[in-house]
C-alpha cells in the first residue's frame, strides 16, 4: 500500500506545514521503505512500518522543535516499528498450541457408533410414554418437574415411567448381542 501525500482540509495540518511535510515525504519515502525492508524482510510489513512512521511524524509535526531533525525522527520510528514487527513475529512463531488430548481411535468410534445404534434401537422399541420420558429426562436433560410439565403428567408418574423404561432398556441391552434383533 502506498501512502499519498496528505491533502489540506480540516483533518490535516495547514498548507505550509503540509508542503514541508510533503517535501520530506517525497524525498524520504523510498529510503524509509528500503530501510524498513532491510530490517523486517517483508515488503508489506516494510511499507506498513514506513507508513506508521510518516503518520506518527505528521501527528507530531507541530511539536517538532527542529524540522531538520525530522529525518532522524523518521529513522528512529522505522527502527522502533521494525522491532515491534519482529517481536510480534517471534512471539507468534514461539507460540505452540495447547496439546490436544488424543481423541478416540477409529475402532473406538466404530464401537461407540454401534453401541449408539443399539441404544437408539432399544429406545425406539419402548412404548410411547416411556420413550418420551427417556428422551426428555436423559437426552434433553430436563428434571422430573420439567418433564412432568412438558408431558402433562405428575412427577410420580415420570419417576415410575422412567424406572420401568430404564429397566426395559437394561434388559434389552444386556441380552445376547449376537442374537438377531427380534430374538434378544
Amino acid at each position: 500500500m502506498r501512502v499519498s501525500a496528505p491533502k489540506a482540509d480540516d483533518d490535516h495540518p495547514p498548507p505550509a506545514v503540509a508542503s514541508s511535510f510533503d517535501g520530506l515525504f517525497t524525498a524520504e519515502w523510498a529510503r524509509v521503505v528500503r530501510t524498513a525492508l532491510l530490517l523486517v524482510d517483508d515488503d508489506a510489513s516494510a511499507e506498513d512500518v514506513a507508513q506508521e512512521a510518516f503518520a506518527g511524524l505528521l501527528r507530531h509535526w507541530d511539536r517538532l522543535d527542529d524540522p531538520a531533525r525530522a529525518r532522524a525522527y523518521l529513522h528512529r520510528a522505522v527502527v522502533n516499528g521494525a522491532r515491534s514487527v519482529l517481536r510480534r513475529r517471534r512471539t507468534a512463531r514461539a507460540w505452540t498450541p495447547p496439546h490436544d488430548v488424543a481423541g478416540p481411535s477409529a475402532e473406538e468410534l466404530a464401537l461407540l457408533g454401534d453401541q449408539r445404534r443399539e441404544v437408539l434401537a432399544a429406545v425406539a422399541q419402548l412404548p410411547e410414554r416411556q420413550r418420551e420420558v427417556v428422551v426428555l429426562r436423559y437426552w434433553s436433560h430436563l428434571d422430573e418437574a420439567a418433564t412432568a410439565a412438558a408431558m402433562g403428567i405428575s412427577r410420580g408418574t415420570v419417576k415410575s415411567t422412567a424406572h420401568r423404561a430404564l429397566a426395559s432398556l437394561q434388559r434389552r441391552l444386556q441380552s445376547d448381542p449376537s442374537a438377531p434383533e427380534g430374538q434378544r
